[in-house]
């Protein structure tokens, strides 16, 4: 995440995330250690409290387009840090 660009909304506008999607299956140990950190972080980020609870809910079968969508949570959570609560 190096040369990633801040993003200026935790998900794209009008993005659908569904559990029946096409595109390929991840490691799920790894989205949902994601997901346990983004929770942890509402405690001190309250914007991301939709998105994470939106993102935890394909907890058991993640693929490549949620785990894009929590990665585009991290970069936003990265490029808002001054913002403050």
């Amino acid at each position: 995440m190096q040369n990633c660009k801040p993003v200026n909304t935790p998900l794209m506008v009008n993005e659908k995330l569904s559990l029946d999607d096409a595109s390929g299956k991840v490691e799920a140990s790894t989205y949902k250690s994601l997901i346990r950190s983004l929770l942890y972080l509402t405690t001190i980020k309250p914007d991301i409290i939709l998105v994470a609870s939106l993102l935890s809910k394909f907890m058991p079968y993640p693929s490549q387009a949620h785990y894009h969508a929590t990665k585009r949570v991290l970069r936003y959570i990265r490029g808002s840090t001054g913002y403050g609560i």
